[in-house]
């Protein structure tokens, strides 16, 4: 697959899209985070929030980023044609799709990782002048914490598994737009119905396979035993959506002329 990888790299190097969209990924990331943190304080009284997750708020803004990179990754081909092309030269559809992933991979990894690391610097040096001290239960946040490195690198994971699964619906539907629509839905309008459903059963049922609810559950640090799903459980909710996607989308790229 060496020679697909490299062709996957070549493409995304040599196009200034993607390297703007992971450049926005870090600072709208980071800058959502900070301006989270900016708004929230911490009385005298005492309070009651997961900082950790506060925190790391900005990834719900970075998602989106990641979610479009994603979707480009092989729509883009598709509205220029280009796709032919690729599927000439590299006629092993499956390696092709592969050689994407593993690219869309590294490279959100690394933009993630910064990204996460901004949140968490952000954290860190806004909210104690916003009262969360060690005076009101409030350490610093330093990844040297057990639960605030698994949120953080939760986080990271969190955003790569967007990116396979954007990868996947892309591959499905083809069209940039359709995918982008399709993504979001899933993950922004998918995630508030629970909130519209007046029925237990039905409310946790929803949330346990909302991906971007499920997948969030990663960030959590307290009250785990209240959690419809554990932070790692959530986690293999959004790796499933991902899976399905990947693997509908490569069956659908076998199948087709195009």
């Amino acid at each position: 697959m060496r020679r697909e990888l490299h062709a996957e790299w070549t493409k995304l190097r040599t196009t200034t899209g993607p390297g703007r969209l992971l450049l926005a990924l870090v600072a709208l990331t980071a800058a959502a985070s900070a301006a989270a943190a900016a708004t929230v304080s911490c009385p005298s009284a005492g309070c009651n929030y997961d900082v950790p997750k506060l925190s790391l708020i900005g990834v719900q803004l970075g998602q989106a980023i990641v979610a479009i990179l994603a979707v480009l990754t092989i729509s883009g081909e598709y509205g220029t044609g280009m796709i032919r092309t690729t599927l000439t030269a590299m006629p092993r559809r499956g390696a092709v799709l592969a050689a994407k992933a593993a690219i869309l991979t590294g490279l959100t990894l690394v933009a993630g990782t910064v990204a996460v690391l901004g949140c968490v610097l952000a954290g860190r040096l806004i909210l104690p002048g916003n009262g969360f001290t060690p005076a009101h239960g409030y350490p610093p946040l330093s990844l040297a914490d057990g639960p605030t490195l698994r949120a953080a690198a939760g986080s990271v994971l969190y955003l790569v598994l967007i990116a396979l699964f954007s990868l996947g619906v892309a591959t499905v539907v083809r069209d940039s737009a359709v995918a982008i629509g399709v993504v979001f839905g899933l993950l922004y309008v998918f995630s508030i119905l629970p909130f519209m459903i007046a029925d237990p059963d039905w409310q946790r049922l929803l949330w346990d396979i909302s991906p971007m609810n499920a997948g969030l559950s990663i960030q959590a640090t307290v009250h785990l035993s209240s959690l419809p799903l554990s932070p790692w459980a959530g986690l293999g909710v959004l790796a499933a959506w991902a899976a399905a996607a990947l693997l509908g989308g490569g069956l659908l790229l076998r199948q087709r002329d195009v």
